[in-house]
């Protein structure tokens, strides 16, 4: 395969995880305006933007969130699982997908 070829895909993965950490910050703050009363959750503008970041990113902090309810007491309505989701990708996922896209890399080229 061309080096090129692993290049782009070496890109795309940065782009994708970089994508989905803003989106996560996006949720965090429009959640924490909700809460102040800043923003109103039933414009249906308002609704349509929250509707898809939370579709989007419900489905991975749900475990994240199902753990710390079992290992955290209760801390008052603190959630953690987007500051546990958010240093994951940005400090695990990340570099471990480009390792693995410079391993294949280099395992195909010979």
């Amino acid at each position: 395969m061309d080096t090129y070829f692993f290049i782009a895909l070496l890109r795309l993965v940065d782009v994708l995880v970089a994508l989905y950490i803003w989106t996560l910050l996006a949720y965090i703050i429009s959640t924490w305006l909700i809460i102040f009363r800043i923003i109103n959750p039933y414009q249906p503008v308002v609704r349509a933007i929250l509707g898809s970041l939370s579709a989007v990113h419900d489905p991975i902090l749900q475990p994240f969130r199902r753990l710390q309810y079992r290992l955290i007491p209760n801390m008052g309505g603190l959630d953690l699982s987007p500051i546990v989701t958010l240093l994951l990708a940005q400090y695990f996922i990340g570099p471990l997908l480009k390792d693995i896209i410079i391993l294949i890399a280099r395992a195909l080229s010979g």
